[in-house]
């Protein structure tokens, strides 16, 4: 299982020491969650991780889409679908 090291840090901190903060979460691939009156308010990745979290996010969405087909019975014989595929392909080809 995945686990995002976080570090809460108060918004001057993000102000005052923003190369700090932006190192801590590129090279420490942490999560820096920045607060404001001693509460969460946002949350800073570095570009890397974001990329990551958010394919790992569209990948869990498209699973669940597929759980859904399954449960509701929109399925296939996967011959049909390597069917289909080869066709697509071939139709691209020409």
């Amino acid at each position: 299982m995945y686990a995002l090291q976080e570090t809460i840090r108060p918004s001057a901190d993000l102000r005052n020491h923003y190369n700090e903060v932006s190192k801590q979460c590129r090279e420490n691939n942490e999560a820096v969650i920045i607060t404001v009156n001693g509460r969460g308010d946002t949350v800073s990745l570095g570009y890397e991780e974001y990329k990551r979290m958010k394919a790992r996010i569209e990948l869990l969405e498209i699973l669940a889409e597929a759980d859904e087909d399954v449960k509701c019975g929109r399925v296939a014989p996967i011959k049909d679908t390597f069917d289909d595929l080869r066709k697509i392909l071939k139709e691209g080809k020409a």
